[in-house]
């Protein structure tokens, strides 16, 4: 699987089914699981590095673990998260960054925003980078957001994400992350645009689906100083591994769960 071939399988109707990874074990596991693509994403810095988000990963920390995945899943289509402070403020130093992970091993890379972020991937897809946006909930922003909060449950917010969905489709850009975001928005714009679209919390009818794969396997409690008795499971998320006792199966039921449209469910979106 190529990233031209992952395409052609999102615009015959077929689900893609997409995981986040951080090592090479894992990552072999996935690709024989059937995984459609590998998220390397910036969620390390939660469940990995036992953060309260991800602001303090670094380029460093990206391309280490995008480097460790490539090497575990050689046949499976990369998206690598470009990290706070990589890609906002200077296109050149964006490019230069995007470069850096797609050395390491990405076939593509993943930044938040939209507005003048539109910009920026138009500016690296012209250059021969591609690039998945991410709208809706973005994490790097959560300060800003005032905490772990559906976006686009307002007219307001919602007609602000459709526009950037259409902006970024018409930039160029490979895929579009929507996190958090009400289901029929998430089905309306996967319906005007052609890009396909990758849900968290986002409903059945994203192109594809994406979960953090510690939470899929039920075993992520929160920030590592804090009791997990304090920690609540985000709605969009569903432990697989309680289904079964082999972690090969559970990624293997998620994927096809994603491929037969019973994942997530409408308990799992909002």
């Amino acid at each position: 699987m190529n990233l031209t071939e992952l395409e052609k399988l999102a615009k015959s109707g077929e689900k893609i089914a997409m995981l986040t990874c951080y090592d090479a074990t894992f990552a072999k596991l996935m690709e024989l699981a059937g995984v459609d693509m590998l998220l390397v994403g910036d969620s390390l810095g939660m469940v990995l590095q036992g953060a309260e988000n991800t602001l303090n990963v670094s380029m460093h920390h990206m391309t280490y673990h995008t480097k460790s995945v490539a090497a575990g899943a050689p046949n499976t289509v990369i998206m690598a998260d470009m990290p706070l402070g990589s890609y906002e403020h200077d296109d050149e130093a964006a490019y230069k960054n995007a470069i850096w992970l797609i050395r390491s091993g990405a076939d593509l890379v993943k930044f938040e925003g939209g507005g003048s972020k539109v910009k920026t991937a138009r500016y690296l897809v012209e250059r021969g980078i591609p690039v998945c946006a991410h709208l809706g909930f973005t994490p790097q922003s959560v300060n800003q957001l005032g905490g772990y909060k559906i976006q686009g449950n307002t007219d307001e917010s919602a007609a602000k994400i459709m526009a950037d969905a259409i902006a970024m489709s018409e930039a160029g850009v490979s895929f579009i992350v929507l996190e958090m975001v009400p289901a029929a928005l998430a089905k309306k714009i996967t319906e005007s645009i052609k890009t396909p679209t990758i849900g968290i919390g986002a409903g059945v009818d994203c192109s594809g689906q994406v979960l953090v794969i510690q939470d899929l396997l039920g075993i992520y409690s929160g920030v590592s100083g804090k009791n997990p008795s304090d920690f609540k499971t985000p709605r969009f998320v569903k432990n697989f591994l309680s289904e079964t006792n082999s972690v090969q199966y559970a990624v293997s039921n998620y994927v096809h769960a994603v491929k037969n449209k019973t994942f997530p469910a409408q308990e799992h979106s909002y």
